[in-house]
C-alpha cells in the first residue's frame, strides 16, 4: 500500500462495494494508517464534491477503456494534477483511440510509462495524463453527446468496482 511506503502523503481510497470498503477500513486500522488514509464508499463520479482542492494524483486500475477512466477520474484531480491509469499491453492503441475524448475532458497528451522493467515480467504499463484545465460538468454537455461511460439515456454502463481510486497528496 502506498500509504505504508509514503506516510507523508494524505491518501483517499474510493471503493463502491461495501465489502471491499470494510476490508480497506480494517486494513487501514490494522496498519495504523488512520491519520493519513481515508476510505470512502462511493463511485469516483459521486465523490468529486468531496475533493474541493482536487487530488494531486488519481490512480485507477485497468477496469474500463481509457476514455471512461478519464471521464471518471480527471474531475477528481486538480488542474496540474495527474491521472495514472494502470493499463495492459494495448495501452498505445487505447491512447490513440481516445486522445480526442481525453482532450475534451481537460486532459493533456497521454504518456505511456513502463514500470518495473527488468524487475517484473511483464512490466506494468501506466498511462499518465496531466489535467490541464477544468471542463463543464458532464451533465451540462450539449445534447446528443453522451458523457464517457454513459449511454444516450444517461444511465451508467459498463461499471466495474475498484475503478477510480484516488489519492490526494
Amino acid at each position: 500500500m502506498l500509504a505504508v511506503a509514503r506516510p507523508d502523503l494524505s491518501i483517499t481510497l474510493v471503493e463502491p462495494l461495501a465489502r471491499r470498503t470494510a476490508f480497506l477500513s480494517e486494513a487501514v486500522i490494522a496498519l495504523g494508517l488512520e491519520s493519513t488514509v481515508t476510505v470512502v464508499r462511493g463511485r469516483a463520479e459521486d465523490v468529486v464534491d468531496g475533493t474541493p482542492a482536487g487530488a494531486d494524483v488519481v490512480t485507477a486500475r485497468a477496469v474500463a477503456p481509457l476514455d471512461r477512466l478519464a471521464g471518471w477520474c480527471l474531475p477528481l484531480a486538480r488542474t496540474g494534477g495527474r491521472l495514472l491509469a494502470l493499463k495492459g499491453s494495448s495501452a498505445a492503441e487505447e491512447v490513440e483511440a481516445h486522445r480526442a475524448v481525453i482532450a475534451d475532458l481537460g486532459g493533456g497528451s497521454p504518456v505511456i510509462q513502463l514500470c518495473g522493467s527488468g524487475l517484473i515480467d511483464p512490466p506494468t504499463t501506466v498511462v499518465e495524463i496531466v489535467k490541464e484545465r477544468n471542463v463543464v460538468p458532464s451533465g451540462s454537455r450539449p445534447s446528443g453527446r453522451a458523457a464517457p461511460g454513459r449511454g444516450a439515456g444517461g444511465k451508467a454502463g459498463g461499471r466495474d468496482s475498484g475503478r477510480g481510486r484516488s489519492r490526494r497528496g
